[in-house]
């Protein structure tokens, strides 16, 4: 089973390049954010005639998730919780939740979009550091029902140095903030496997590149989209792979797909 995560930056803008790349890549699975579409306006008809069942929780103009998957799943959930005791709704749309019938079970399968978190002295970061708390809560639950899980989308969260071009210039962006980079450690030490590191030690290893100076060109790039795996999971890893030549179509995304493949086959 190929699962792929892909920050497509716009469904309308890019529809041409998704439709060419479910077709050439052919994942079983794909985890969009940032499709910037309310659900009624979707563009599903395009995409299921290419053999996708169609998954959305949108808003209008900003942010936005969907999956899409060859099977249809039993089970869809929208949205994060709040934390516990918590009077606040939140009403960004950045998750969204398949559960799909595999022979050997079941596996759970979450498209997020996690908040960009700049600038670090406005009200956003708070509200990414808590949105990762939610999530961390979120996942304890998940993994005690010990259940394939994949967590893929885009974390807005360089994990490391080496995972990016130049450290010195994301000093002081949430990015690469160590609140945001010690919440992703604290989710990654619940028991998850990242798929790109678990596969390679290779430097200059990036899924986003921006679309100004040159970045892409100069290979500038950082690796903020993962797919975290439960235990159960990342024991069926086969795997990993960052979709590097999608960035150089016309009118691309600035985030590539990331993908993992995995030993599971559809009930």
């Amino acid at each position: 089973m190929k699962i792929a995560s892909w920050n497509i930056n716009g469904i309308k803008a890019r529809l041409d390049n998704l439709l060419n790349w479910l077709a050439e890549s052919q994942p079983d699975i794909a985890c969009l954010q940032e499709v910037k579409s309310v659900d009624e306006n979707f563009p599903r008809e395009q995409i299921e005639a290419l053999g996708y069942h169609v998954e959305t929780h949108g808003q209008k103009g900003f942010n936005g998730v969907a999956l899409l998957s060859k099977m249809r799943p039993d089970e869809v959930n929208r949205g994060l919780p709040m934390l516990p005791g918590s009077q606040i709704e939140d009403e960004q749309a950045r998750f969204i939740e398949g559960v799909y019938s595999v022979k050997s079970g079941v596996i759970r399968v979450v498209s997020l979009y996690l908040p960009n978190g700049n600038p670090v002295d406005t009200e956003k970061f708070p509200y990414k550091i808590e949105w990762m708390e939610r999530l961390h809560h979120w996942a304890e639950d998940r993994l005690a029902l010990e259940e394939p899980l994949v967590l893929a989308g885009d974390y807005n969260v360089i994990p490391e140095p080496y995972d990016c071009r130049d450290p010195a210039q994301w000093e002081g962006d949430a990015l690469y903030h160590e609140k945001s980079r010690s919440a992703l450690r604290r989710l990654e030490n619940l028991g998850f496997t990242e798929t790109i590191r678990n596969t390679t030690d290779e430097a200059k290893v990036y899924s986003f590149w921006d679309y100004q100076a040159g970045a892409w060109p100069k290979n500038n790039g950082i690796r903020i989209d993962h797919l975290m795996l439960s235990p159960e999971a990342a024991n069926r890893l086969q795997s990993a792979d960052i979709e590097k030549h999608v960035r150089g179509w016309e009118k691309p995304s600035d985030h590539v797909p990331v993908i993992a493949q995995l030993d599971f086959e559809a009930a």
